[in-house]
C-alpha cells in the first residue's frame, strides 16, 4: 500500500511540475499594442501638432496683414483711379469674358498636342544620349547638339523662327496654320528641356536592375520597358510636370504668329476698345489652369521624397 502510495503521489507531483513549467497560451495582441507610442511620446506629438497650428496662423495672418497693406497703399496711391478704370473694369470683363473663354480652348487644344509630342521626342532623345552601342555615336553626337542649341535659345525667339521661316521655305507640305507652326516650335524646345529630365530619370536606375532584369530571362527591349521606363519615369514625375506647367503658359508665346488664342484676343478686344481689363481675364484664365497642376506637382514630390526617405539604408 505505501509503495503504491509512494507511486501515485510521484506521479501526481509530476503532473503538477509539468503543469507549472508549461507556459500559459499566449494571447492575442494587435498590431496596435505592439507598436502605441508612450504617453511621453503622444504628449510630444500633441505639442508638435499644436505649434504647428499656431505657427500656420501665425504666418497665415501675417501674410493677410502684408496683402492688406499693399492692398491700402495701392489704392490710396495717385493713379489708382486709373488703374482701377483701365485693369478692373467689372463690364469689360463679363463682355470679353465668352470671346476669351472661346480663344482659351485652342491654348489647352496646343498644350495637349504639344505634350504628347513633346515626350515622345524627349524619350527618343533621351534613350540615344544614355546608349553606349558604338554604332549609334552619330545619333548620339546629334542628340548632345539639338539639345544644346534648343535649350540656348529663347522660346519666343524659336516661335518666330519656325513661324516666319519654316513657310519662308516653300516647302511642299509646309504646315501654314500659324497656331501648327506654334506647336512645332514649343515641341522643339521643350522636347530639349524634357529630353535632358528623362535622361537623368533613366541614368537615376541603378545597373543592379537591369543585371537583375536579365538574370530572369527579359530581353533588352523588355528590361528597357517593363523594369527600366517605370522607375525613371516615377523618379523624374514633379520635374516633367514643373515642364508641362511652363509649357501651358508659354502657349500664350504663339500669340506672335497671329492664331486667336487667349493672349490674341485679349489684346485685339484691348484695343479695340482702350481697356486692359481683357488680359487680367485671360491672366485669370492660365491661373485657373496652372495653380491646380501646380499643386498636383508639389503633392507627388512630397510622395516622392517621403518614399526616399523611408528606403532602407537612408
Amino acid at each position: 500500500m505505501d509503495l503504491g502510495k509512494t507511486t501515485a503521489d510521484t506521479a501526481k507531483a509530476t503532473v503538477d511540475t509539468a503543469k507549472a513549467a508549461t507556459p500559459p497560451p499566449p494571447t492575442h495582441t494587435s498590431s496596435d499594442d505592439i507598436h502605441r507610442p508612450s504617453d511621453h511620446e503622444q504628449a510630444r506629438r500633441r505639442f508638435r501638432r499644436s505649434r504647428k497650428r499656431r505657427h500656420t496662423w501665425i504666418s497665415s495672418l501675417c501674410t493677410l496683414l502684408g496683402l492688406v497693406v499693399l492692398g491700402a497703399a495701392a489704392v490710396a496711391s495717385p493713379g489708382w483711379e486709373r488703374v482701377d478704370s483701365l485693369f478692373l473694369d467689372g463690364a469689360e470683363f463679363r463682355a470679353a469674358l465668352p470671346e476669351l473663354l472661346r480663344a482659351f480652348w485652342l491654348n489647352i487644344q496646343m498644350f495637349l498636342i504639344a505634350e504628347v509630342l513633346i515626350l515622345v521626342l524627349g524619350l527618343l532623345i533621351a534613350l540615344v544620349r544614355v546608349t553606349r552601342a558604338p554604332g549609334l555615336q552619330p545619333l548620339r553626337l546629334a542628340a548632345t547638339v539639338y539639345v544644346d542649341v534648343f535649350r540656348g535659345v529663347p522660346t519666343l525667339l524659336l516661335v518666330f523662327l519656325v513661324g516666319f521661316g519654316l513657310p519662308a521655305l516653300r516647302l511642299q507640305g509646309t504646315p501654314s496654320q500659324p497656331w501648327v507652326l506654334g506647336v512645332i516650335a514649343l515641341v522643339l524646345s521643350y522636347a530639349a528641356y524634357v529630353g535632358e529630365v528623362l535622361r537623368a530619370g533613366l541614368n537615376s536606375v541603378h545597373p543592379a536592375q537591369r543585371n537583375a532584369a536579365r538574370a530572369l530571362g527579359l530581353g533588352e527591349r523588355q528590361t528597357l520597358r517593363y523594369v527600366v521606363l517605370p522607375q525613371a519615369v516615377r523618379n523624374v514625375l514633379p520635374p516633367l510636370l514643373n515642364d508641362f506647367i511652363a509649357l501651358q503658359k508659354d502657349t500664350a508665346l504663339v500669340a506672335v504668329l497671329g492664331p486667336l488664342e487667349a493672349l490674341r484676343a485679349a489684346q485685339i478686344k484691348a484695343d479695340y476698345d482702350f481697356n486692359y481689363t481683357p488680359y487680367l481675364g485671360a491672366a485669370l484664365l492660365f491661373i485657373a489652369v496652372t495653380i491646380p497642376l501646380t499643386r498636383f506637382a508639389d503633392r507627388l514630390q512630397r510622395r516622392a521624397a517621403q518614399r526616399t526617405w523611408a528606403e532602407p539604408g537612408r
